[in-house]
């Protein structure tokens, strides 16, 4: 059996302080599912994936049309939080190109709320690879700053300093009363792969093969999204599907 069968207690009592050291640097992993880099006043966010449920309902294909809402709502929680000078937010921001037209006129006050009085940038993804320029900020294939590189999709190999998105990195936990299948941040302290943070995005296993060449040398370590922190679990923890 893939992985290692875990306690509830030594879960909860995780020894993993909500910071991740990328690159050598320190930035804050919130249970929200964001980074945060103190130094720059930055806030990190992947895959917003807005306006996910309104695309499926074209296709007929019906879920609660609250999707949008939930997620900058969410963001707005974390924003909040730490107040930040910068946020990019790391592509498939919005779930197709059209995504922008279907949004509401609350949920596009909603996003102008947040974007108030800081710096915004959108970096492009596979599923906005224009991001629209009517809803502020602005769009970059990716960003540097210091040691750390901003992009929507990771490199195979090693890659030092790169956070990313796109593979919507989930954990599975087995414990004794069962298991827990929880988004997570996937690093191996030189390269980081965020979790999806919008409200409809799926998650791909960590032990799936697709993740296997972004960590050539040694297995991520999964920083488990919990309902308030973020619990470090071992690769060797975490099963697969």
């Amino acid at each position: 059996m893939t992985g290692a069968r875990i306690s509830i207690a030594t879960l909860r009592a995780a020894t993993a302080p909500q910071e991740i050291v990328i690159a050598g640097v320190s930035l804050t992993a919130d249970a929200s599912g964001v980074l945060f880099l103190d130094s720059e006043r930055l806030l990190i966010v992947a895959d917003l994936h807005l306006e996910k449920g309104s695309s499926y309902a074209r296709r007929r294909v019906l879920l609660p049309p609250f999707d949008t809402a939930a997620t900058l709502g969410h963001l707005a929680r974390a924003i909040a939080r730490y107040n930040p000078a910068r946020v990019i937010a790391l592509g498939d921001s919005f779930h197709d190109r059209a995504a922008a037209e279907r949004m509401g006129d609350q949920d596009r006050a909603s996003l102008r709320a947040l974007q108030a009085g800081r710096d915004w940038i959108w970096i492009a993804g596979n599923h906005d690879p224009l991001p629209p320029a009517a809803l502020g900020g602005t769009a970059q294939d990716e960003i540097r700053i210091g040691a750390l590189t901003f992009r929507h999709e990771p490199r195979a190999g090693a890659c030092y300093g790169e956070i990313a998105g796109h593979l919507h990195p989930v954990a599975r936990v087995v414990t004794a009363s069962g298991s827990l299948r929880r988004r997570c941040f996937a690093s191996d302290g030189e390269r980081c792969i965020m979790p999806a943070f919008g409200a409809y995005a799926g998650g791909l296993n960590l032990r799936d093969v697709a993740f296997a060449p972004l960590f050539p040398a040694r297995a991520p370590q999964a920083h488990v999204l919990g309902r308030q922190r973020v619990y470090a679990i071992a690769h060797a923890q975490c099963h697969a599907d």
